[in-house]
């Protein structure tokens, strides 16, 4: 059965997903960069970005599984994006090139309409403006009986977790404090929406956690 799966999304120490004042020199946030050397070290992220070799272990086994049996994603728009408001024009494609790390369908949910983008190497951008619930349908059918993969942002994230949709969330939590941004469990009572903690891997540069139903 597809799930509705969170893969490889870092948190800092305080519990942020990303740093405050996302622009272009900024993509996660001032300080957000700092978040991601476990990833970054990776053989799988390495790979992604056309570089060599990487790190194995436990750090890799996590970033290789987050890629396994995803159909499709769900991006917020701030994770395709620092445009604001209307689209001006169609110039902007996302932060990663012509070749997108995706391969599948990825649904970004936005207020402002915008045709599907086709990208090299079979990533298409579709523009989801009536909700989480109807990204969430398209993707899964999308996806043809593979799982969904919810990319983020932090926002996004929790509308989905409010909804008791995620079935799996794998957490990176990294040995970082930003002291402000974006907090994923602010407010949010996981135990009364059903999750609990079923598995948990230490490494010099991240603790994976993954939650799911309990």
């Amino acid at each position: 059965m597809s799930k509705l799966r969170v893969n490889a999304f870092t948190l800092s120490l305080d519990g942020y997903g990303a740093g405050p004042d996302q622009d272009l020199q900024n993509p996660l946030g001032i300080g957000g960069q700092g978040l991601h050397k476990w990833a970054f070290s990776t053989r799988t992220f390495r790979k992604m970005f056309g570089q060599e070799g990487g790190a194995t272990g436990a750090d890799e086994d996590f970033a290789a599984r987050s890629f396994e049996n995803v159909g499709a994603w769900i991006l917020g728009r701030n994770m395709f994006g620092p445009i604001r408001g209307e689209w001006p024009d169609d110039n902007w494609k996302g932060w990663w090139g012509d070749i997108p790390p995706y391969h599948v369908p990825v649904f970004v949910l936005t207020h402002y309409k915008r045709a599907p983008i086709t990208m090299e190497g079979g990533t298409t951008f579709h523009f989801v403006t009536d909700g989480i619930h109807a990204a969430l349908e398209q993707a899964k059918s999308a996806a043809e009986g593979k799982d969904v993969r919810v990319g983020g942002g932090v926002d996004t994230i929790r509308q989905y977790l409010q909804e008791k949709l995620i079935d799996e969330m794998h957490l990176a939590i990294s040995p970082v404090l930003l002291g402000t941004g974006e907090n994923l469990f602010a407010g949010l009572d996981m135990l009364r929406l059903g999750y609990q903690c079923s598995e948990q891997v230490a490494t010099a540069l991240a603790t994976h956690v993954v939650i799911g139903r309990a």
